[in-house]
């Protein structure tokens, strides 16, 4: 069987792949791009893109209540789950075509098939072998089920985007961003949802005020937030519900149980056991500060190596490693400091850098300072609706350099990116306090803390 050959060889077409992969053509090698599934990977698919979308319309919902107090008199006649899932999915699939169409226009031959390793540095895809002088692994993760008795009868954060009409009744188990997410939008569009965690708060790895105040108001939401809750069983019962054990109590009546219980990646039955390339106990392919595997000439970027799940921290390391292996940049690398993040919970949370208990940890607590603020939105001043917005600076050393910023509320998503930027510039808090605010909006409070 002839096997052809690649100068750079990727398998998985999600974002940091098809980024990397389209970078590299741009330095005049041959590049092949595998990818079994819909091209864009979980972000564009099942993840940040429909699940924006869905943020999007539950804000909708939220804004409704508020219409009347603005001088609109507007009367609600229900909400039709099928009229923004057929959208929005007509929007990812347009998506879908543009990714293959820029593929093509990069010159990346595009492989529609599932990869597996046949050899050290051979796979093979419907029948036909391939290799590449470097090969890059970026095959993403997938949703982990719980192993109880009867999970199947659940669905996972993939399983959310195939509902064909908004659950009456819906359990969401799991504390981490994706749970707080969807039990946040099923909420909104007006499902009854309980939300399972293990222990007293949501967002436990987030600084301690996000935790805090992410977990009131989703209580405050109406969201039934079930503390100390381990799974033990789901049964799904004659009438088509679900009745859900944990160690917390038996709870009933569901029609949707959404287990957001983490990540896994895609590793399993791709062969590597044939390469070299090593992983670690959860499957999590092994790479140092370069994206190099233990196999040479190997690389992994993005969820399938474990390292801050985010879509644009596969894309830039996909540029980066393209950039070090055939632009004769060698010290290039992805710099995993101060990455921003954004949880589209109700309201949406922003956050960069170190939490309270990290930097207490790196500089001691007596070299920290913590500027905090507790304000009401001027969107709310008007309403019978109110929302607080939570702020937290985490200043560090004498300079008092700004090594957190910590935010929840209407807006925090869109104004994270610029302080983002200054952070990672390494501002302190004098310049943040030598900056001119901006009034009225909730960010000059970030600019005016005392």
């Amino acid at each position: 069987m002839a096997t052809k050959t690649f100068d750079y060889l990727v398998v998985g077409g999600g974002s940091g792949g098809i980024a990397s992969g389209r970078r590299a053509a741009e330095f005049g090698i041959s590049v092949g791009l595998v990818e079994f599934k819909r091209l864009g990977g979980t972000c564009v698919n099942v993840g940040c893109v429909p699940k924006k979308v869905m943020f999007n319309t539950a804000m909708h919902a939220e804004m409704i209540h508020d219409h009347k107090n603005y001088g609109f008199d507007v009367q609600s006649q229900g909400f039709k789950w099928s009229t923004i899932k057929e959208s929005r999915d007509a929007y990812v699939k347009r998506l879908n075509g543009i990714y293959e169409t820029n593929l093509g226009k990069s010159k990346v031959e595009y492989i529609d098939g599932y990869a597996k390793f046949v050899d050290n540095k051979v796979i093979e895809v419907n029948g036909q072998r391939y290799t590449g002088n470097h090969i890059m692994i970026a095959t993403g993760g997938k949703p982990v089920v719980p192993d109880i008795p009867g999970a199947e009868h659940g669905i996972t954060s993939d399983g959310f985007f195939d509902l064909a009409d908004l659950p009456k009744k819906t359990a969401v188990v799991g504390a981490g961003y994706i749970a707080v997410e969807l039990a946040g939008i099923l909420k909104e569009l007006g499902s009854d949802v309980s939300l399972f965690i293990r222990r007293e708060q949501a967002l436990r790895n987030f600084d301690e005020m996000i935790s805090e105040n992410v977990t009131k108001t989703l209580e405050e939401s109406g969201v039934n937030v079930v503390k100390k809750s381990t799974s033990k069983t789901l049964t799904k019962e004659s009438d088509g519900t679900m009745t859900y054990e944990t160690t917390a109590g038996v709870f009933k009546g569901f029609d949707c149980v959404l287990w957001a219980v983490g990540r896994t990646p895609n590793t399993e039955g791709m062969g590597l056991d044939k390469t070299g390339v090593q992983v670690d106990q959860r499957g999590n392919i092994v790479v140092d500060e370069f994206q190099n595997t233990s196999a040479k000439n190997i690389y992994a970027l993005g969820d399938v190596c474990g390292k801050a799940l985010l879509t644009p921290v596969a894309i830039k390391a996909g540029r980066k490693l393209a950039h070090r292996l055939f632009n004769n940049e060698t010290s290039l690398k992805m710099d995993y400091t101060y990455i921003p993040t954004v949880v589209f919970s109700h309201p949406p949370i922003g956050t960069v850098g170190l939490t309270q208990a990290e930097a207490e940890k790196e500089y001691g607590a007596e070299n920290i300072k913590v500027y905090r603020s507790s304000f009401g939105n001027m969107y709310f001043a008007v309403t019978e609706r109110k929302q607080r917005t939570m702020m937290k600076l985490i200043c560090a050393g004498p300079e008092q350099k700004v090594v957190g910023l910590h935010m929840q509320g209407m807006g925090c998503d869109e104004m994270l990116q610029g302080f983002g930027v200054a952070i990672k510039m390494g501002a302190t808090k004098a310049d943040f306090d030598d900056t001119v605010a901006i009034h009225p909006t909730s960010s000059e409070e970030l600019v005016t803390m005392r």
